[in-house]
């Protein structure tokens, strides 16, 4: 049986309960899923679906992340609801691929793990296999594992084992209305030019649950435990001189009330500028390297390369008082008679980060 994989939540809950209940079947997965969006979000979700099928010895098949088609797919159905129109075609469009797949390898069944999805309807994804069945010749096998528990089973199954658990279905789509309820910018979906590895990013996620497989692979064991804490995201930042634009790198948590506005130095203490207008901070490029211990030739290099947000952190309580968001502007030169305009579009919430902890 050709198993259609979306999230190891979903698949190591289901695939165990499938194994029970046709014990006669040969399990193969196939992760098929151009919906998950951006990519790196999407190669997460397949590196912890290729763990859970590790441990659980099924195995596995990737498809193809044709990401075009399956935007071409859904056009004009962008602004569908969740369980509406836009999840129907793309149910159609994956479990189409799913039976072509089956048929190639010779398998006259398929089923999806979507199907234990708490965010998904039964009843839709049953109309679309069976649609697919009687296309495709590929019989799709409806189950409900949801019933009498088992999605809070489910839950606890995938903390046991450590699993990533997505705050999110997967689309662009999905993404954008769940964050615009939160009142929240759609951080997944921004890639910094600076190519730090921001809080509670995708990257971050990459990294930690890399890091997991490491010290499995060693029989080290962990903790995965969630923290709440305030999240930043800097969206833009423009700064001139004397009306001309120039190179400026805007500090981790800086904040600005007004999004633009003219400014001028005031006084100078331990190599940071204090402007007379909204707490403003700048330092050249030279004070910023002796502080962190850095070499950059200039402020575009730093933007293009930033530290580590924890030597950004650190450098802001150096400066000052714990909780500030005053905004902190690096510049490569500082000309103590030019006027300076600034603007900054940043917002801060409040997040959910997970981090490891080794236990032994």
């Amino acid at each position: 049986m050709l198993v259609h994989i979306c999230c190891s939540v979903d698949s190591h809950y289901f695939l165990q309960k499938l194994r029970k209940d046709f014990p006669e079947e040969k399990l193969v997965g196939f992760f098929y899923d151009p919906n998950i969006h951006p990519y790196s979000e999407y190669k997460l979700r397949l590196m912890d679906v290729e763990r859970s099928c590790e441990i659980l010895g099924i195995e596995l098949c990737e498809g193809e992340y044709d990401l075009e088609g399956w935007f071409e797919a859904t056009k004009e159905h962008e602004d569908a609801p969740e369980k509406g129109e836009r999840c129907g075609i793309c149910f159609d469009y994956r479990f189409e691929n799913s039976a072509l797949k089956a048929k190639e390898l010779g398998e006259s069944t398929m089923t999806s793990t979507l199907l234990t999805s708490p965010k998904k309807s039964i009843k839709q994804l049953q109309t679309a296999g069976d649609e697919i069945s009687s296309r495709y010749g590929v019989e799709f096998i409806t189950v409900d594992y949801r019933q009498n528990g088992g999605t809070q089973e489910q839950s606890q199954i995938a903390k046991d084992n450590n699993l990533y658990k997505q705050s999110y279905c997967g689309c662009i789509y999905a993404l954008n209305v769940q964050r615009d309820g939160q009142k929240k910018v759609a951080y997944e979906l921004l890639n910094p030019l600076s190519k730090q590895v921001l809080p509670a990013s995708i990257e971050s996620k990459i990294q930690m649950y890399t890091h997991r497989l490491e010290l499995e692979k060693q029989n080290k064991t962990y903790k995965i435990i969630k923290e709440n804490f305030l999240n930043y995201r800097l969206l833009q930042g423009i700064a001139k001189a004397d009306k001309e634009p120039i190179d400026a790198y805007i500090v981790y948590f800086s904040m600005l009330k007004q999004k633009k506005a003219k400014y001028k130095i005031e006084y100078k203490i331990n190599g940071i500028h204090y402007l007379n207008r909204n707490n403003i901070r700048l330092m050249n490029l030279q004070e910023f390297n002796t502080r962190l211990g850095t070499t950059y030739s200039c402020v575009k290099e730093l933007m293009n390369n930033a530290p580590e947000v924890e030597k950004e952190i650190k450098l802001r309580n150096e400066i000052e008082e714990t909780y500030s968001t005053n905004p902190i502007v690096v510049l490569d030169d500082i000309s103590l008679e030019s006027k300076y305009e600034l603007m900054i579009e940043a917002q801060i919430f409040d997040d959910i980060k997970e981090r490891l902890i080794e236990t032994a």
